[in-house]
């Protein structure tokens, strides 16, 4: 296959005979400027491109590959083509010259440095103005010793880019990275250039040319380390061998097998072999014409000569040809999942500044959010403590499975029957258990485990403290007062517990509503330190009115509830129920001789209640120790329901619930002033920032997508 015209030097000379490289169609041509569009516009940055980047260790040999590819004389000085990524755009148009270098600003850039960098703009009339080009590119993006100063960094992730039109012979776009280094008098250069040649190998559309010297031991070469690394299974990586003509004679079967993709080191894409002219011949000014007639005659002479080398994989030429099929058909496959990933990505980001709002940089745009947020607020409150969980905020109530705050209304008849429950079989202070379950029985906190015995014998003790005047029998009126106040001592601890424990939901569905509410971060802090205020307020006078009823409960005992009445009676009845028991059995025993039958006549009668009265012994105390029990276990009964009820429904339904979804609303907005209004939801610079970087890439995607033809 012929090769590009022979531009005979340094000139921008692109006539020639082009036209007969069997150049691909113009769905190449247009494909490949769909692509160059989209990367120029910056979304190369956020979206893997298709691409041919070529890349290899420090003097591997990689500028004269990519003049022999290019027909572009790249300078070969150090520091000049070896700082940034140099873009080049090849485009076959007989009968237009034309060639310009501009520099894309890399998306880290500060918006006033990008929009300098982006104004860099040079048309070359000849080749060989280009080192001048670059040197003046590298000034702009304030690269070391190119203005002078030796503290600015040493390489950039500006990309330059060099577009020719014109007789070129080829549709090509191609990327030359800096050269790899592995020893450098600063570490961080080593290191930065890595980060760099790595940003676009591990991009998956990405095919790297890996050019490796010849002389050197593949396994050694940094490019196909990276490359290994960010392609385990080599099914984007061309290699490209160079310099032959510098190995050991007798060393060309190595070469050649590697060429063969028969070494250990195989690529899906195969190796390409090359000889590049020699120094003294760049010095000279070979031409393109005259490389390519060198570079046959090398490889068809000599030891290559009965090597057995695939001469389809040899010289510039074919590789050429091969890197524009490769890169066509590359495109071709990628390009609907590119157009994919911008749709993908301008839906994401649409959705980010849907979230990010308006501007809010004065006080009227900032009431007008704030109103706006407070009302969504107050709505989405409103919905958690009433428990309509569908509607506009349905996707909020669904946040959390395992967390079931942001359900408040649920949350909290769960925490209120976990205390109900706990007050009933646990609530108080002395619980009597069978003699055999002492020892194994969990005690509560603050808890004593008592026996029957150990109950009637503390109840004595209470009797006996508290006497009076009255008679034996009777018992004081601060029997039961005291009683009762011992056995609700835990009730304190007990319902304060339960009001931190709804706190603490309440908390956490509040910090979930506004975090669902509010995006902007530093407005969400703001905003959760006036609304976490007034709820401390509601949580101040909830714990006020607990302490009310507590104090409540320290008074006498009082109740007019019949159900206290009614436990005490059939107490009483079920006690009278098994004294007559006890009676009955004693006297069939002792008097009747085991037997107990008497007719219904009045002489009978009179003998049994004779016999019964004979057994019935009454201790004053222990009758007083056995009523006074009996009225406190009704009386508790009565007194902790009531409690339960109090807390649930005094405590937290008034003054932490009812009032939640007032914490933030509408109203309170309406009576900031100003200053206040700037110092709560003014945007800060980071979302100002944002949303300016936001609004531009939406741009860029959008003529992205009208780039890519949708």
């Amino acid at each position: 296959m012929k090769g590009p015209p022979d531009t005979g030097g340094t000139s921008l000379n692109l006539d020639g005979a082009g036209d007969q490289l069997g150049l691909q169609t113009s769905r190449t041509f247009e494909r490949l400027n769909q692509i160059d569009a989209v990367r120029a516009n910056g979304v190369g940055d956020h979206i893997p491109l298709p691409q041919l980047v070529v890349s290899g260790d420090q003097s591997a040999g990689k500028s004269s590959v990519l003049e022999g590819i290019t027909g572009i004389p790249f300078p070969r000085q150090d520091g000049l083509c070896t700082r940034f990524a140099t873009e080049i755009i090849l485009r076959h148009q007989p009968g237009e010259k034309r060639a310009r270098v501009t520099i894309i600003p890399h998306v880290s850039r500060a918006e006033e440095v990008s929009r300098r960098l982006g104004a860099f703009q040079r048309n070359i009339g000849d080749f060989a103005e280009l080192p001048d080009i670059i040197n003046e590119a590298a000034q702009v993006m304030g690269l070391r010793g190119s203005d002078g100063s030796h503290d600015a960094p040493a390489f950039s992730g500006d990309v330059l880019r060099l577009e020719v039109s014109g007789h070129t012979g080829l549709h090509l776009t191609i990327v030359d990275l800096p050269g790899l280094i592995s020893v450098s008098e600063n570490e961080e250069d080593v290191r930065i250039v890595r980060d760099l040649v790595d940003s676009y190998l591990k991009n998956s559309r990405t095919i790297i040319m890996a050019v490796v010297p010849a002389s050197s031991d593949i396994d050694t070469q940094g490019i196909i380390q990276r490359a290994r690394h960010f392609d385990k299974d080599g099914l984007r990586t061309v290699g490209i061998i160079t310099k032959p003509d510098l190995i050991n004679t007798g060393t060309e079967g190595r070469v050649v097998r590697l060429a063969k993709n028969l070494d250990n080191t195989k690529l899906k894409l195969g190796f390409f072999l090359l000889k590049n002219p020699t120094p003294v011949e760049l010095d000279s000014g070979i031409s393109l014409q005259a490389r390519r007639k060198a570079e046959m005659n090398f490889f068809s002479t000599g030891a290559w000569y009965h090597q057995g080398l695939d001469l389809s994989r040899v010289g510039i030429d074919n590789l050429r040809s091969f890197l524009q099929d490769l890169l066509e058909s590359h495109i071709e496959r990628e390009l609907p999942k590119v157009r994919q990933d911008v749709r993908r990505l301008l839906n994401e980001l649409n959705e980010e500044l849907a979230e990010l709002g308006t501007e809010r940089s004065t006080p009227s745009q900032i009431r007008v959010y704030l109103s706006r947020i407070s009302s969504e607020f107050y709505n989405l409150v409103k919905a958690g403590v009433d428990g309509a969980y569908e509607g506009r905020d349905a996707g909020f109530f669904r946040m959390g499975t395992d967390d079931l705050s942001c359900r408040l209304r649920a949350a909290v008849h769960i925490e209120n029957e976990r205390f109900a429950r706990y007050m009933r079989t646990d609530g108080e202070k002395r619980k009597v258990v069978e003699d055999g379950d002492l020892a194994e029985a969990e005690t509560a906190d603050g808890q004593l485990l008592v026996s029957e015995a150990e109950m009637t014998a503390w109840v004595r003790q209470i009797y006996h403290q508290t006497r009076g005047r009255e008679l034996p029998g009777n018992d004081n009126h601060a029997l039961q007062a005291e009683l009762f106040h011992a056995q609700s001592e835990r009730w304190a601890d007990i319902g304060r517990r339960h009001l931190e424990a709804v706190v603490d939901l309440i908390s956490r569905f509040i910090r979930s509503a506004l975090e669902f509410v509010i995006k902007d971060g530093s407005a969400r802090h703001n905003i959760s330190q006036t609304v976490l205020d007034s709820l401390h307020n509601n949580i101040r006078a909830a714990h006020e009115e607990l302490t009310q009823l507590l104090r409540d409960e320290a008074q006498h005992p009082i109740t007019y509830n019949h159900y206290y009445t009614d436990n005490i009676q059939k107490a009483r009845k079920s006690q009278s129920k098994e004294q007559l028991k006890e009676l009955i059995n004693n006297a069939r025993q002792q008097d009747w001789g085991g037997q107990c039958h008497f007719t219904n006549s009045i002489g009978e009668m009179e003998r049994l209640i004779s016999s019964l009265q004979k057994h019935i012994t009454v201790d004053m105390t222990e009758q007083a120790c056995s009523e006074a029990r009996t009225d406190l276990s009704a009386y508790y009964k009565v007194a902790m329901k009531t409690f339960v009820d109090n807390v649930c429904r005094q405590v937290i339904e008034r003054h932490v619930l009812a009032k939640l979804p007032d914490v933030f609303n509408p109203v309170m907005v309406s009576t900031y002033d100003d200053d206040y209004l700037v110092r709560l939801a003014a945007e800060s610079s980071q979302v100002c920032h944002r949303r300016a970087e936001a609004h531009q890439l939406q741009q860029a995607l959008e003529r992205s997508l009208r780039d890519l033809g949708n």
